[in-house]
């Protein structure tokens, strides 16, 4: 009968015949500079003095679970996709620091191996029958497990165990090593892209102010050139013995009135207020579009846009705006559809038959157009989205519906 006890203290052997062995595993790991050609380099060597037909080394990440499993001999779905949750490992009292070493003659029959959400299919799909696992520590951290494993029972004992600890207490250091050279260089390169994202941010917010202080000159002129120029001429009419006459006065006051409600309404989009987003996007794309464009609004949304915060929604109105008049303006397009849904995070996607985006709108990706629809984006943490080819393109815009 087979013992599948853990066994609380490490055997011992003579390393001396293991050296030779170990100087050339030390030799074979210099200048590796990735787990895999790590493992892949020493596994022939460590087949010499204790034979395998998988090999695997895990490693855990600083939060304790598993980040990752480099296999030699046979490929399995613990190298594929990682166990993850540190309790869902077959050897989770190892890693976890319950036991120095697990010894088993045959893992398909071993209770240890198989509790409730043990991710134990490799073990059977590949028939790993004996297996030895011992842990990779550095300074009394546990930062991994070496596991050696055979397709046949009964054939690893107390002598390969300490084998296999002189293994790991050999590569422990270099793994440590790599693991945090790999921790560095990944936080560099989220530092790299946060530095990045800040900076466009930056450079789009400053174009994007830019550009509103150049509406609101627009709209300056618009109320000094047009409505307060046709209200300074009524005054002058009005003032002469032969003014006109009340009805031709009404007429050219309701005539200022409606020119103070188009530059009011392009400053701030009231029916978005009034009547909600998808009747405010569907009354723009009416508007932006040629007699003879098919147009089409589908509103899956359940009102999602109008529970934003005001500043998002009008943002999210802002770039579908844009959205709307580039293909209504620049695509030629001969249908513009217009989806909103929310599948769960709040999305909005314009796309059109058109001939895709013209030279004047990419040229506009830096000054206006596309970068301020990205801009708006980022600063209302949503997610743009722009795809064009020869029979079209698609503007997409994602948002989650909880705002912060």
């Amino acid at each position: 009968m087979q013992d599948m006890r853990p066994v609380s203290t490490d055997p011992e052997i003579d390393p001396g015949p293991l050296l030779p062995h170990l100087f050339r595993i030390s030799r074979a790991l210099a200048g590796r500079l990735d787990f895999l050609s790590a493992i892949q380099s020493v596994a022939q060597e460590i087949e010499r003095f204790l034979p395998y037909d998988h090999l695997d080394l895990c490693l855990l990440r600083h939060d304790g679970n598993v980040s990752a499993a480099y296999e030699t001999g046979i490929e399995t779905a613990w190298g594929r996709h990682g166990t993850g949750d540190v309790h869902r490992s077959p050897i989770r009292e190892l890693l976890l620091g319950r036991v120095g070493h697990m010894l088993t003659a045959d893992a398909t029959r071993d209770p240890r191996f198989a509790f409730p959400g043990a991710f134990k299919e490799p073990i059977h799909d590949h028939n790993l029958r004996a297996r030895v696992h011992v842990p990779l520590e550095v300074g009394g951290e546990i930062i991994g497990g070496l596991s050696i494993s055979s397709f046949r029972a009964g054939v690893y004992g107390p002598h390969d165990v300490a084998a296999a600890r002189y293994v790991a207490d050999l590569i422990s250091p270099y793994v440590f090593a790599l693991r945090e050279a790999e921790r560095s260089r990944q936080a560099a390169i989220v530092e790299a892209e946060a530095r990045a994202r800040e900076e466009g941010l930056r450079l789009g917010a400053r174009d994007l102010t830019q550009a509103l202080e150049q509406e609101r000159q627009r709209i300056g002129m618009d109320l000094h050139d047009q409505t307060l120029a046709d209200l300074s001429r009524l005054m002058r009419d009005l003032s002469r013995p032969d003014a006109p006459a009340a009805d031709a006065v009404l007429a050219r006051l309701d005539g200022c009135v409606a020119d103070l409600r188009r530059i009011i309404d392009t400053a701030v989009p009231s029916i978005l207020e009034m009547f909600g987003f998808a009747h405010a996007v569907r009354v723009h794309l009416e508007r932006a579009t040629r007699d003879g464009t098919l147009i089409h609004v589908q509103d899956d949304s359940d009102g999602a846009p109008d529970r934003l915060d005001p500043v998002a929604r009008i943002a999210l109105y802002r770039i579908v705006q844009e959205a709307i008049n580039n293909a209504g303006r620049h695509a030629r397009a001969s249908r513009i559809d217009v989806r909103i849904a929310r599948q769960p995070r709040l999305r909005v996607t314009v796309a059109d038959d058109g001939c895709g985006l013209s030279e004047d709108i990419r040229r506009s990706r830096k000054k206006g157009g596309l970068s301020h629809m990205r801009t708006r984006a980022q600063l209302i943490g949503a997610r743009l989205s722009v795809r064009s080819g020869r029979t079209g393109t698609s503007v997409s815009v994602s948002l989650p519906t909880e705002q912060p």
